[in-house]
């Protein structure tokens, strides 16, 4: 871990010690945690995460909510339980990502007849959000679902929580001891990379000294090293293909173009490029058509709409994207309408929610894109 001091990111989010990311938590190392892996691993991104979480609150589901979360209807049964409100608290929606995961929130929630949600107007300010969770905590409800915007400085509010007797979902960002919170429920950055890297590999495997380059995200965070560290173990297991270039953006349209633009003019030639993120993706873009260069196949990161667009547009270098699907929010409100409801997950022997899961880095392609775009973000 850095001893940076916390700031806000493109999408506000800090690691366990309190440096901004641009999507989720970093290492958990006070926990002994692993950001690469941690408690249960749902298969397939977004829609899996849908489709495993449909039988959360057992027999008794709402049906999937529209737009960007209507692939997680599998299994879903629309019976109500007993009515609950959840409190749903989290960062500033000043990013495509964020505003997705504040969408499918409320989305989920609409779809519950039981479910009131009481939802925070969001803040990048820590002071203030623990403000908003304490309102939160004072009006009683049920279960709270956090995505605090620095997860160590909130640690005590969700310690509050608990104690008070509301179950805590920890979204996403982890809070630095796990006795603030019930379940945690967020993304892999190990994940993104590993996939990222057996996708080039797969596709590269049988050219000859192939060439990779790679767009990383801000250099400080933990989470970035993590995507470059799975991404680096996976290209292991291909001995023809090298990473012969790396740059650090900074989760930005502005960095990708500039740190893109420097990798261009170092490596005349290269066989794939993995960007961390599909915003920063933009720029680089802009790098590669303003540099006049193909000849490669390019692997984003996140998921973002306009990118699975382009992938199945098929006229571009971009072949693929690398799911950190922001569909956990309402698997989230899942989980948390369970805990209030004193349910576990259907087709499981448990009589409890999980007390943690991962969600899958899928890799979005032009043959399955089709299925992942609905919970593409704008």
């Amino acid at each position: 871990m850095t001893d940076s001091t916390p700031g806000p990111g493109p999408y506000g989010t800090p690691a366990a010690d309190g440096v901004p990311g641009p999507y989720g938590r970093a290492a958990d190392a006070g926990a002994g945690r692993s950001s690469s892996r941690r408690g249960v691993l749902f298969g397939a991104a977004a829609v899996s995460a849908g489709a495993l979480l449909s039988a959360c609150t057992s027999n008794q589901r709402g049906d999937a909510p529209a737009g960007a979360t209507q692939q997680q209807a599998a299994g879903a049964d629309d019976k109500p339980g007993k009515k609950v409100t959840i409190g749903f608290a989290g960062p500033q929606a000043d990013h495509g990502w964020l505003n997705a995961i504040n969408q499918n929130a409320k989305s989920r929630a609409e779809r519950y007849q039981d479910v009131t949600l009481d939802i925070t107007e969001g803040s990048n300010d820590t002071a203030q959000q623990i403000g908003q969770i304490e309102t939160l905590i004072n009006k009683k409800v049920d279960v709270l679902v956090i995505l605090p915007a620095d997860g160590k400085a909130l640690t005590q509010v969700g310690l509050k929580a608990m104690r008070a007797g509301i179950p805590v979902v920890n979204l996403d960002r982890i809070f630095a001891s796990p006795q603030a919170y019930r379940c945690w429920i967020g993304g892999d950055n190990y994940g993104m990379g590993l996939n990222a890297g057996r996708y080039i590999g797969e596709q590269l495997k049988d050219k000859p000294n192939a060439t990779v380059v790679e767009l990383a995200g801000i250099d400080t965070l933990e989470l970035t090293r993590e995507r470059t560290r799975g991404f680096d173990d996976a290209l292991k297991n291909y001995p023809t293909v090298r990473k012969v270039g790396r740059q650090a953006a900074e989760f930005t349209v502005e960095s990708g173009q500039a740190k893109m633009a420097g990798l261009l003019q170092a490596h005349p030639s290269f066989d794939a490029l993995w960007n961390h993120d599909d915003d920063q993706g933009v720029g680089a873009e802009r790098a590669i058509e303003q540099a006049g260069r193909d000849g490669f196949l390019m692997v984003g990161g996140a998921g973002s709409r306009r990118v699975m667009e382009t992938i199945k547009a098929g006229r571009s270098v971009l072949r693929a994207t690398v799911l950190y699907p922001p569909t956990m929010s309402a698997s989230a409100i899942d989980l948390a309408r369970a805990l209030a409801q004193g349910r576990g997950i259907s087709g499981t022997a448990e009589l409890e929610i999980p007390a943690s899961v991962t969600l899958y880095s899928a890799v979005v392609t032009r043959d399955n894109v089709d299925a992942y775009l609905p919970t593409g973000f704008n």
